[in-house]
């Protein structure tokens, strides 16, 4: 009886006569004629879908912006405290105190959006453990929809709040570009899942195709930004030799770039064409048809894996991928789901048999709702978009940016100029009674990932992300004077401030029962990759060398703090500038 069973579910070339949805409704009904107790399970080829639907497809989506949730809060979680908490380098207490001030002394509209957190309503003396439970609750969402693979809007518009809680208090700390493309990613996800249903397949509430296009609008924006942004930008991506360049002066390198940057000429070059291809040419691939979509996709896939395997750019890339799912309908993903009976292949395969034979059910009074809901949705979005769209074709276009306080619809880009030499700036202590005498021994502080030792291999980190090396590659482009939070970092150094040591892979002065008496900031210039030493260096000053005793560094937090308190009528300084600059 088993094999009977299983010989009258197979689905061949055998099988010419018929219609469709004769063939679907086979599908539909013999999927579910298992018998009990049956030694023999389904078979693997039994349950097919057809093109045409996003079922598989959201729960794929959720999953994955659940992952990339996920990856944000667990940052945030082991360093938010350090960097904008109770006594972190950049409070967010003050902040939200000037923004405040700013706005009359109140908190409302004015306030609010500017920075839109429900850290406004909470108690701020106990702001550490605001910062923890916003974090672990995220954590703790996104572990759901990552392990179950469903979830309702009310479920990704707290995460979607949680996240912008934390992006609008944390200052530069949260100024990249993939913060804005989190955000407004999570924002589609919204759309995608019913109001209230857990289940992966909500019969009722198919996914709208509107939003399904709104994911692919946003991966072109991503990749057209990127692309024009460069076009536009830095002269060697047109003349073919930014590769030569990028894998040792990016951010973060792994070990891979290492051998990635000692590619002949001809192969950067490749690389760079290859990349003009990938941002200005295969986006349209999005309006050529079903398959030539999925063509889009799967470039634009490999293209992040390729940029994954090359570098440490946060979890950038991984996000990039989410909007690219969108491009392939269930029959392209349902090899990712097994067969068996009631699995959410199998549901699928059901519907679109039912479907096929316009057995579909009744019409219900929330379906009216969620259809006029997703036609505003669509405007909504139609409309923020028009702002990005001039910004794109503006010959001074700028890249990460957003038009509108909630950050629903963006601007991005990346690398738009290329730096030719790396430099970092390295942060040195000294037991030295003298700063000054040649002879003092100036031992340095070790960043978790950021390049410092000439001798230690390159990290792999991503998609984890350490904020406060990014911002050190970022100062290595300004003056200490420009980097309060430098000033700040150097104070807590000298005071051996475990919290803030937390976020450093090596102290110097550990096993050392009396405090630094000097802390100095200078400037490594690293020319390249070397394959025994990993770097070579040359060792340059970063501006005129300053030495910060304990006196004067607590007098500098204070003279900060106080002009922070006299900006009463000036509005709070932006916090978009480093990822302009990215």
């Amino acid at each position: 009886m088993a094999a009977a069973e299983l010989r009258g579910r197979r689905v061949g070339p055998a099988q010419t006569g018929g219609s469709r949805r004769e063939h679907l409704l086979s599908q539909g009904t013999k999927g579910g004629q298992q018998e009990q107790g049956s030694a023999a399970g389904p078979a693997d080829g039994g349950v097919q879908v057809q093109p045409g639907t996003f079922w598989l497809t959201r729960i794929v989506l959720l999953r994955f912006i659940a992952f990339i949730y996920f990856v944000a809060f667990s940052v945030g979680y082991h360093q938010n405290r350090q960097l904008f908490g109770e006594t972190g380098l950049l409070p967010g207490k003050l902040y939200l105190q000037n923004i405040r001030r700013y706005a009359g002394g109140r908190v409302g509209f004015e306030a609010f959006s500017y920075a839109p957190t429900i850290l406004w309503f909470l108690d701020w003396s106990n702001m550490d453990a605001h910062l923890d439970n916003i974090a672990l609750l995220g954590m703790g969402l996104s572990v759901f929809i990552l392990l179950t693979g469903c979830a309702n809007m009310i479920i990704m518009l707290l995460l979607w709040i949680l996240y912008h809680s934390l992006v609008n208090i944390g200052q530069i700390w949260y100024s990249f570009g993939w913060e804005s493309q989190l955000l407004e990613t999570g924002f589609l996800g919204i759309f995608l899942c019913p109001v209230l249903t857990l289940r992966t397949i909500p019969r009722h509430t198919p996914p709208s195709k509107i939003v399904i296009w709104s994911f692919r609008w946003l991966i072109c924006r991503i990749m057209l930004g990127a692309g024009l942004i460069k076009i536009r930008g830095d002269r060697c991506w047109k003349d073919l030799t930014c590769m030569n360049y990028h894998y040792e002066t990016q951010p973060v390198p792994n070990p891979i770039a290492y051998y990635m940057h000692r590619s002949p000429w001809w192969f950067h070059s490749f690389e760079v064409l290859t990349n003009h291809f990938i941002e200005l040419i295969v986006p349209f691939f999005l309006l050529i048809g079903r398959r030539m979509c999925a063509i889009h996709g799967i470039l634009q896939i490999l293209f992040q894996v390729l940029l994954i395997i090359s570098g440490n750019l946060s979890f950038l890339n991984w996000l990039t991928i989410v909007p690219n799912i969108a491009c392939f309908d269930d029959s392209n993903l349902a090899f990712l789901f097994g067969s068996r009976q009631g699995g959410a292949k199998d549901q699928v395969s059901k519907i679109q048999a039912k479907e096929a034979l316009g057995q579909k059910p009744p019409t219900r009074y929330g379906a009216f709702i969620r259809r006029a809901l997703n036609i505003s949705f669509g405007v909504l979005i139609a409309y923020l978009s028009l702002p990005v769209i001039v910004n794109l074709l503006s010959s001074k276009q700028m890249m990460n940016t957003s038009f509108n306080p909630l950050r629903i619809v963006n601007t991005y880009g990346a690398f738009g100029s290329i730096t030719k030499e790396r430099t970092e700036v390295i942060i040195q202590g000294t037991m030295s009674q003298d700063p000054h005498d040649p002879n003092a021994l100036w031992e340095e502080y070790e960043f978790k990932c950021k390049a410092g030792d000439l001798k230690r291999r390159p990290c792999i980190i991503s998609p984890y992300h350490y904020r406060l090396d990014w911002l050190m590659w970022f100062a290595a482009f300004q003056t200490y004077e420009q980097n309060e939070w430098l000033i700040h970092l150097a104070g807590r150094l000298l005071k051996n401030d475990s919290h803030i040591l937390s976020l450093m892979a090596q102290n110097p002065f550990e096993s050392r029962g009396a405090p630094r008496l000097y802390v100095q900031c200078a400037q490594n210039q690293k020319g390249q990759f070397d394959l025994e030493k990993h770097w070579l260096g040359n060792f340059v000053h970063w501006s005129p060398v300053t030495h910060l005793t304990m006196t004067s560094c607590e007098q500098g937090l204070s003279s900060i703090s106080a002009d922070k308190a006299a900006e009463a009528g000036d509005k709070p300084s932006s916090t978009t500038t480093m990822a302009n600059a990215f």
